[in-house]
Parts: structure tokens; sequence; C-alpha cells
């Protein structure tokens, strides 16, 4: 009986609360902003007739810095949740292979946060500034690569969302009983 009273199934330490709920908050919010920002937003600007090419441009560029420093934020929070979120079960589980998916997605979202910040933005606004000024750049991939990067976020946020609200479901009380 001793034996099976010290065994540890995987996955079964509680959590606590406010780190699911606080996972499902980020990653919500932030989900929904890069919806509307990334998704919705700069591209139904460059469909205003009035709006010319350099204006759209210098408006995206800003819009994606202010949106990245947003992001930035969002990423160190994600990092603090999903940790805190995963902890209860690296600690319960030591010696058994646990899968800290949160954390995992929460570090894919700030590599890809910060590749967009320190490498991908600063070559973007040179093309942008090339443009504004009269100028026509040579052909690029970089915006590929961002919206990529973009699609990999909003991946990663569907998980870390899926996870956190699959686990606010798990702990609900049935309304049935």
């Amino acid at each position: 009986m001793a034996a099976v009273e010290r065994t540890v199934v995987v996955g079964t330490a509680p959590r606590s609360d406010a780190a699911v709920v606080a996972l499902a908050v980020v990653s919500l919010v932030w989900l929904g902003a890069l919806l509307g920002v990334s998704f919705l937003a700069t591209p139904v600007k460059f469909l205003a007739p009035t709006l010319t090419m350099p204006v759209a441009l210098d408006v995206g560029r800003q819009t994606f810095h202010w949106f990245n420093r947003i992001e930035i934020a969002l990423a160190v929070a994600a990092l603090v949740v999903a940790v805190a979120y995963d902890r209860p079960r690296l600690l319960d589980n030591v010696g058994t292979a646990v899968r800290p998916y949160a954390t995992l997605l929460a570090a894919v979202l700030a590599v890809a946060v910060g590749l967009q910040a320190l490498w991908l933005l600063p070559l973007l606004d040179a093309r942008v500034e090339t443009i504004i000024q009269g100028g026509t750049p040579p052909p690029s991939s970089l915006h590929d690569v961002y919206v990529v990067l973009e699609a990999v976020k909003l991946g990663a946020l569907v998980g870390a969302a899926w996870l956190a609200v699959a686990a606010m479901r798990r702990g609900a009380p049935r309304l049935d009983g």
C-alpha cells in the first residue's frame, strides 16, 4: 500500500487557479491583439484607395513598432505565467518525463518576438525608408519571414489558450450534478 501512496501520476499536481487564469488572459488578449493588428487592420489599410503607399508603409512601421513593444511585455508575462502554470507538474514529477507545454509555447513566442524586434523590424524599416524617400528597394523575402513568424505566434497563442481553457474546464464545478 505504501508503494501506491508514493506513486506520482503525471499531470495530477494541483495548479494555482491564478496561473491558469493568467495564462488564459495573457494568451487570449495577445491573440486578439495579434489578429486585430496583423491579420485585419494591416491588410485592410492597403485597400484604402486614397492612402498612398509611402503613407501606408509609414503608418504600418509605427504600428508594428508600438505593437512589438507591447508584445515584448506580453512575451515576458507569458513566460512568467507559463512557468507558474507548468511548475507544479515539474516539481512533483522529479525523474519522470514531463512536457512543459505552456513554457515551451511561451518560449516560442518570446523567440519570435525577439527575432522581430532585433532582426526583422530594423531591416523592414530600412526598406520602408527607401520607399518613403522615393526609391525602390531590391526584392526581398523579409516580409514573408515576418508573416511566417506572425503565423507561428498565432499557433502558439492558440495552443497556450487551449491549455489554459482546458485546465479551467477540468477544474470547473459541473453544472449538471
